[in-house]
């Protein structure tokens, strides 16, 4: 399907680009890169987000909660009731499926609203977590997902010595544009994304995809959550499946997780 005609049709984008087990190089006849990065840890929702990238051979992009599957995390955000997450045996099952599993804080705090040390401090507990909890962790290639994509200079670069890049903002790193570089040149690397909530966000991402897809091209990155009635900004279960059936057929755009695409730099 090619710009023309996916515009004409409706949006969506997206081929299908992957490593080898060996490692390979980003195909230049993709000038578009889409990543849709579902937060939080929604067990239901991830398990059904994982099978609906596998039915169109694409590996789904699951960040997760460090503390997320304790009693004791803190539900005072009301769009991640604690008895809704996973825990790590259902992230180090669906890694090895496939899909990336990638940190997004130790226990979803704005880390702009407390102290610096007590902010560094918690970005270190929630990597450390990772190490020793998700199989074959490694910093190489990681990405780190600000909660409420809210930090500052000095965050990220707190987090660039213990990863490869992080996800922030889009507002906070994009100056004047939508998109990051792509293929992107050096690492760490300042990602910036996009989102919509709290209501249903279907219309708000085809939108966004339909705009990106008219464009020059570049990298993409829209923050998701669950699916239906989980979480803050939810997409139906329908629409994904829709979407990436669609976006499947577009041979000018590749569908990936942000660390897949930061490994292919890395050569991790």
């Amino acid at each position: 399907m090619d710009r023309r005609n996916f515009v004409k049709t409706s949006l969506a984008a997206a081929g299908t680009l992957s490593l080898s087990s060996m490692g390979i190089s980003l195909d230049a006849t993709k000038t578009h890169a889409l990543s849709l990065s579902f937060d939080d840890g929604f067990k239901k929702s991830f398990y059904r987000i994982a099978e609906i990238h596998e039915n169109y051979g694409l590996n789904a992009c699951l960040n997760v909660i460090a503390t997320g599957h304790l009693k004791s995390f803190n539900t005072e955000p009301k769009w991640i009731p604690q008895q809704l997450l996973g825990d790590f045996d259902d992230w180090n099952k669906l890694k090895e499926r496939g899909h990336e599993i990638m940190p997004h804080t130790w226990e979803h705090l704005n880390l702009t609203e407390v102290p610096i040390e007590k902010a560094k401090e918690n970005i270190g507990k929630c990597l450390d977590h990772f190490e020793t909890h998700l199989a074959g962790y490694s910093a190489e290639g990681a990405v780190y997902n600000f909660a409420y994509n809210a930090s500052n200079t000095t965050l990220e670069d707190y987090a660039m010595t213990k990863v490869s890049a992080v996800r922030t903002g889009g507002w906070l790193v994009l100056k004047d544009s939508k998109v990051n570089q792509f293929p992107i040149k050096e690492l760490p690397q300042r990602l910036g994304c996009w989102g919509h909530g709290p209501d249903f966000c279907d219309q708000y991402v085809e939108q966004e995809i339909h705009a990106f897809l008219a464009s020059d091209g570049g990298w993409l990155i829209l923050n998701l959550h669950g699916l239906d009635e989980e979480g803050w900004g939810p997409v139906s279960t329908t629409y994904l499946d829709e979407l990436l059936k669609r976006l499947t057929k577009v041979d000018f755009l590749t569908v990936q997780p942000t660390g897949e695409i930061v490994k292919q730099l890395s050569g991790k």
